[in-house]
């Protein structure tokens, strides 16, 4: 399973982003898709979270602020960023959850990371 995000880049505070992250790999079926940050000297946190059902889960951060959507069809999960704050910058990792049919197992799988960079 290899992950690919895009669109991380320099916005001004109060301006949008969206990042993007295609899926790509056989024989596995994904399950929750989602986002998460790491600023520098902090953990890596989750921001947004997509279940199969579509169910979503927040940060309490990102609440009222981002929506997190995918497209099953293209296997690709998107983070619509609003509002962005200067404590917003950080490198956004996406991550499924999938399931092998190969191997029979459950794992969870990152994208490479995007830098996200907010300026005051």
């Amino acid at each position: 399973v290899q992950l690919q995000a895009s669109g991380g880049g320099l916005v001004q505070a109060g301006g949008s982003l969206t990042l993007s992250c295609v899926v790509s790999g056989d024989l596995f079926t994904i399950h929750e898709m989602g986002w998460y940050r790491q600023a520098p000297a902090k953990q890596r946190e989750l921001v947004a979270m997509i279940g199969s059902g579509r169910t979503t889960t927040y940060a309490d951060s990102a609440k009222g602020r981002f929506t997190v959507s995918r497209d099953n069809a293209r296997n690709m999960v998107d983070l619509q960023m609003n509002s962005l704050k200067a404590e917003d910058t950080a490198v956004y990792y996406c991550s499924v959850r999938a399931f092998n049919r190969a191997t029979m197992t459950f794992g969870t799988y990152w994208g490479q990371g995007t830098q996200v960079t907010v300026s005051s």
